[in-house]
């Protein structure tokens, strides 16, 4: 306990990953919702079309994204690849993969848009946090 407490009262702590759901849904919403989360959570690798995700849904194409966006706050694509880079922090930290096999076993099909991704959702390079974390453990 006193170990969880003391990380709780640790000021420069921030999540390593998120998988950017807020969990504040109507009864009548969280079977849609359980649905795209764990089809994303199971596909989140692979390409996954708009239609696709849609019929997951129940909803079409125009009407899912609106209804993704005001539940969620994010688009669809930004919550595909925030599970993305999650799962490549998560590879990253075990240290067992190069970066470029990181970039494609999380899913991402190009080690430029990797790159510039993990900048955006982390504030620095793939390598920049691997080399943070290993040297913090």
């Amino acid at each position: 306990m006193e170990v969880l407490t003391a990380i709780g009262d640790c000021k420069g702590s921030h999540p390593m990953a998120s998988i950017g759901f807020g969990h504040n849904f109507n009864e009548s919403e969280k079977d849609r919702i359980n649905a795209i989360y764990n089809y994303s959570i199971t596909n989140f690798k692979s390409n996954i079309s708009l239609n696709e995700i849609s019929q997951v849904a129940h909803i079409s194409p125009n009407s899912f994204c609106k209804f993704f966006k005001s539940r969620s706050g994010k688009t669809f694509s930004q919550f595909i690849h925030e599970l993305r880079i999650g799962h490549a922090c998560k590879l990253l930290i075990e240290n067992k993969l190069t970066i470029k096999e990181v970039c494609y076993e999380s899913g991402f099909n190009n080690f430029s848009s990797f790159h510039k991704y993990f900048r955006a959702f982390k504030s620095q390079t793939p390598l920049a946090y691997q080399k943070s974390f290993l040297g913090n453990s």
